[in-house]
């Protein structure tokens, strides 16, 4: 660490080299999603926390995805405005750490999150006499507490790899944020231990939670052709049909900005496809689990109908 201090200090974030109107435009454009975000995921965290007929597994968790979405847009949002309007700007080698920290402890719960969440609608679909015994309140309770700890310490260990790389050439990073791929491309180490790092940490992160979605739904699919009924059929798939919306958007922008080939992709490409996995995905989410959920809808009526 100290090591580092004697050669790179701060960081310099280049943004978007863009015309300054366009510039101005993402800028109040980001400024609205930012607040819509916030608002969006504090509505529904505050009504599952006072609405009695939310208090259920699935409402749980989907108040703990609505934090993570804040979490993950107010540690990349306010700097990334900064950025556009003032065409880049530094950034101290002490906050890029805390950035980097901040975003991957979001990113490894929500890909935890997601998976309990496909357990859940799997309970509910396929073994919905046992549901109230096996998702216990106390059994969601401990998973979600678990989850944090373990995202927040396998982070730590993450931004102490990072915080050892030596960074003595040019600092400056091309790009809106503090992210993985833009740390190790400047960095003058020996980047091997990172990456065999960052794949044996997929494992447990990526893997293990794909797995359990995709054997979720396949055995909720099998279960729902079951059914005689269409109309009971359409309800069944209307119970995970939100979950199932965020979990695709959620892979297929993370596949989109780690897995995907950059070749031929311009720079400002890749940063565009950052913000929307950043910041327009916390955004989406709350407006999915809203509109597409008629709970929801009903304790938002409930609550206005209460204060007017």
């Amino acid at each position: 660490m100290q090591e580092n201090n004697e050669t790179v200090d701060k960081f310099f974030l280049l943004g978007f080299q863009i015309s300054h109107n366009l510039r101005i435009f993402l800028y109040c454009l980001l400024l609205v999603v930012y607040c819509v975000t916030i608002c969006g995921n504090l509505l529904i965290i505050t009504l599952v926390s006072t609405s009695k007929n939310l208090h259920t597994p699935m409402y749980f968790f989907i108040s703990h995805l609505s934090m993570t979405d804040i979490l993950l847009a107010s540690d990349i949002a306010p700097n990334s405005l900064h950025i556009l309007l003032n065409n880049g700007a530094a950034i101290s080698f002490t906050n890029c750490m805390a950035q980097l920290y901040f975003f991957s402890t979001a990113e490894a719960f929500e890909c935890l999150l997601l998976a309990v969440m496909s357990y859940d609608r799997y309970v509910a679909i396929c073994n919905p006499l046992h549901y109230i015994s096996i998702m216990t309140g106390m059994l969601c309770v401990k998973l979600v507490i678990i989850f944090w700890i373990f995202s927040f310490s396998i982070s730590f260990i993450h931004i102490i790899l990072f915080s050892r790389l030596i960074y003595c050439g040019p600092n400056i990073i091309d790009h809106l944020y503090c992210d993985l791929v833009p740390l190790q491309e400047i960095s003058c180490s020996d980047t091997f231990s990172i990456k065999l790092h960052l794949y044996l940490l997929s494992i447990p992160f990526m893997v293990i939670p794909n797995l359990i979605i995709v054997i979720s739904y396949v055995n909720i699919v099998r279960v729902v052709l079951r059914i005689p009924s269409n109309i009971s059929r359409q309800k069944a798939f209307s119970t995970c049909s939100s979950h199932l919306t965020v979990v695709s958007m959620f892979y297929l922008t993370t596949f989109a900005v780690y897995l995907f080939p950059r070749k031929g992709q311009t720079s400002d490409v890749n940063k565009l496809v950052s913000l929307l996995y950043t910041v327009c995905t916390p955004l989406v989410n709350p407006i999915i689990y809203s509109f597409r959920n008629r709970d929801i809808k009903k304790s938002f009526l409930g609550t206005i109908q209460k204060n007017v």
